[in-house]
């Protein structure tokens, strides 16, 4: 009984810190469409763009193997608070700039790069705490509430955003950013007294417990195997993130590019609570095979047409692949690396997977502006050929990019299941 009790007050406190971050992680997301919008306005160029997102995201794959020894180390919670505390001086940053006229591209870059820095603190501690308090065969469940958090950030942001920037400006995006950050602090602190923080038994060096986690990550074979996947598939992944927006903006205003992000991304919320609703306990490799090939599928009908309906549906299946993608990543390395090392461990994973969205976030717009782009202009290299299928001119470029990532993560995504150290790490 007291077991059950217990098990049932770690749900409640998860779930407690579950509302905190899906409430930040809508705040980010309205900032980010915005800034997303407002540079690629001032500029013109998908360069611009992925360069911005490439700047919020560096700090948070390089410091990560960092930030998960932290959450091995130190209080997890209070690691989560000022994660979000210390972020909003970045965003304070570019909202002055918006205050006092027009902040530039490197203004917006500088800002979100410096938020970042302390948002990095906060993946490895809360992926560890979700170990902290759940049981194994709530994970599943768990990881569906994460996505559906994760999720708000595409269905909600986007079109609040899209709405609010049609009627006011990009400052108000940022201050209910900073809102959302304050929001989530109190919700942390507030359930923090009431989980105890396990007292470390011996006192190691900062990195020998950073080569412990390296050599956790590297001695379970296919654990690391999958991470090297998964740098693969998120690069291609990273692609679509970037470029969608510009591909849009080829073809429809601002305010449409939000109503499209968000009615896409329905797809994840409608798939996360199914998860988050049903008790998987096995085939996870199938399933992030399986759903894998259909995202790769999916994202390439996302480019094919320049049409409002036809991205829309694609978008949604797209995004309804991957929160079971996702689920049995998290469950696969979760069940088989243990809990005393899953912070660095964690920190470790996130920058060896991350480093596809780097690569993506880094040349896509490169090739997206200066390769397809000119190629699917009227009269372009492509536009006799590859032109009379998915149409010509702004934004074209971008779809055909998107269209060959997805050719390349169904591919590539078909091989997996037949790989045989990644069926060993099957929850038994």
């Amino acid at each position: 009984m007291n077991r059950e009790k217990f098990h049932h007050n770690g749900f409640n406190k998860f779930f407690a810190l579950w509302i905190g971050q899906m409430v930040s992680s809508i705040g980010s997301g309205i900032s980010a469409f915005g800034l997303g919008i407002y540079v690629y306005e001032q500029t013109g160029l998908a360069t611009a763009t992925t360069t911005v997102t490439l700047l919020a995201f560096l700090p948070s794959v390089l410091l990560a193997p960092f930030a998960g020894v932290l959450a091995d180390r130190y209080d997890r919670r209070l690691l989560m608070i000022l994660g979000d505390g210390l972020s909003i001086p970045g965003l304070s940053y570019i909202l002055w700039h918006t205050l006092q006229g027009d902040a530039t591209v490197s203004q917006v870059g500088i800002g979100v790069f410096v938020s970042s820095i302390f948002v990095s603190l906060l993946q490895p501690s809360y992926s560890a705490t979700i170990t902290d308090l759940l049981t194994s065969d709530e994970y599943a469940k768990a990881n569906g509430l994460v996505q559906l958090a994760n999720a708000s950030k595409y269905l909600i942001s986007p079109v609040v955003a899209g709405f609010l920037m049609k009627y006011s400006s990009l400052s108000l995006l940022l201050m209910l950013d900073i809102s959302t950050v304050v929001i989530t602090m109190a919700i942390t602190l507030f359930i923090r007294k009431d989980i105890q923080t396990k007292p470390r038994t011996e006192e190691n060096h900062f990195f020998s417990e950073f080569r412990d986690g390296v050599r956790t990550l590297y001695g379970n074979k296919g654990v690391f195997l999958l991470v090297l996947l998964c740098m693969a598939l998120t690069f291609f992944i990273g692609i679509i993130q970037t470029l969608s927006t510009p591909m849009i903006l080829g073809f429809a205003p601002k305010e449409t590019v939000g109503i499209v992000l968000s009615l896409s991304a329905s797809g994840m919320l409608l798939s996360s609570f199914l998860i988050s609703t049903l008790s998987i306990k096995k085939d996870y490799i199938q399933m992030l095979s399986r759903s894998l090939c259909c995202a790769g599928f999916f994202m390439m009908g996302f480019g094919l047409r320049a049409n409002f309906y036809f991205v829309t549906v694609f978008g949604f299946l797209f995004f309804a692949m991957m929160p079971p993608a996702n689920a049995s990543l998290d469950v696969l390395v979760r069940s088989n690396i243990d809990n005393s090392v899953q912070g660095r461990v964690w920190g470790l994973i996130s920058v060896l997977s991350q480093l596809g969205y780097l690569f993506a976030y880094a040349f896509s717009g490169v090739l997206s502006d200066f390769v397809f782009t000119p190629m699917l202009l009227e009269n372009g290299l492509l536009s006799k050929s590859v032109g009379r299928l998915i149409g010509v001119g702004t934004g074209r470029g971008s779809a055909f990019l998107i269209i060959l990532a997805g050719a390349s993560l169904l591919l590539f995504a078909a091989r997996m299941q037949k790989i045989s150290v990644l069926q060993k790490l099957e929850v038994k």
